[in-house]
């Protein structure tokens, strides 16, 4: 079993201690944290592998509670796998469609790059998309 501090948490998970301290304080851990005898607290490895994921979730855009939801239905244990199934899911329908529109916005991107370097190569930039000048 790994003794972990919440820095050491901290470096390999990349969160900030205070953002450790506000995943345990919204009861998105899976098992209470241990603490020392002199108070600190101590994480295992599976509490860091958690920590990942909750993480990517949250990056990935699934709202707080929901993230608070997933980890009482692992927390519950066995017989909610098709809840747990269907968050998912559903999280990753979203994320699949934020992919899609930010393609999109690279796509247009993507498109003003090329134009601008078609306009710096031929020495054409001058007065592309300038502020208009008052009148």
């Amino acid at each position: 079993m790994a003794d972990l501090s919440i820095g050491e948490v901290a470096a390999e998970t990349g969160l900030s201690v205070h953002a450790l301290r506000f995943f345990e304080r919204e009861g998105l851990l899976l098992r209470g944290i241990r603490r020392s005898a002199g108070g600190r607290r101590r994480y295992e490895r599976e509490d860091v592998e958690w920590l990942l994921l909750c993480n990517r979730l949250r990056e990935s855009g699934m709202a707080l509670a929901t993230v608070r939801r997933f980890a009482e239905l692992v927390r519950a244990g066995e017989g909610n796998e098709r809840e747990r199934l269907e968050l998912l899911r559903e999280h990753e329908v979203a994320v699949r469609s934020r992919i899609a529109e930010l393609a999109r916005c690279l796509d247009i991107i993507q498109g003003k790059v090329l134009a601008y370097e078609r306009h710096v190569r031929d020495g054409t930039a001058a007065g592309v998309w300038s502020p208009l000048t008052p009148d």
